[in-house]
């Protein structure tokens, strides 16, 4: 399934990027992180997330890599999880741009997701409104801690 959305922050275009690309930072707003481990900086980091589909609560051990960073406009990243009897692939990507001042950044992103296994199903029926809920979540998070970060060090 391929999502996407747009989301404007109050923040230049760099500061923007480099809290989206540092693991520790965005691990921070990330929805239903257990633990994150960086495995090579700016290149490869693992986490377990835990994930309710409905009434069931998933736990995924993810490896994560960064496969193209061009900053501060550009990056992609690929995700590929294991939870017992079900699997999860995630391509994700986001193109950042700014107004001409540089205080307003505008990020367009994509996640292309792909469930198999066990929980397939029950993903199928339940992905679209889960992944709008906790991108929103996420999102949210991320806005509002990049803009105070500006705002403090403005």
């Amino acid at each position: 399934m391929l999502f996407e959305g747009t989301v404007s922050i109050n923040a230049p275009q760099e500061k923007v990027y480099a809290f989206l690309t540092d693991p520790n930072l965005v691990s921070q707003c990330a929805p239903g992180l257990d633990s994150m481990q960086i495995i090579i900086p700016d290149k490869q980091f693992k986490v377990i997330a835990s994930i309710g589909f409905g009434s069931v609560k998933v736990t995924f051990d993810a490896d994560v890599e960064w496969v193209e960073l061009q900053s501060p406009s550009y990056a992609k990243m690929k995700a590929h999880g294991k939870a017992p009897g079900s699997g999860a692939d995630v391509v994700s990507d986001m193109r950042l741009s700014s107004n001409p001042e540089n205080t307003i950044t505008e990020m367009k992103w994509t996640a292309d997701v792909a469930i198999v296994g066990s929980i397939a199903s029950m993903a199928a029926r339940l992905l679209g409104g889960m992944t709008r809920k906790l991108s929103g979540a996420f999102f949210d998070c991320v806005k509002s801690k990049v803009e105070t970060m500006s705002e403090v060090k403005a």
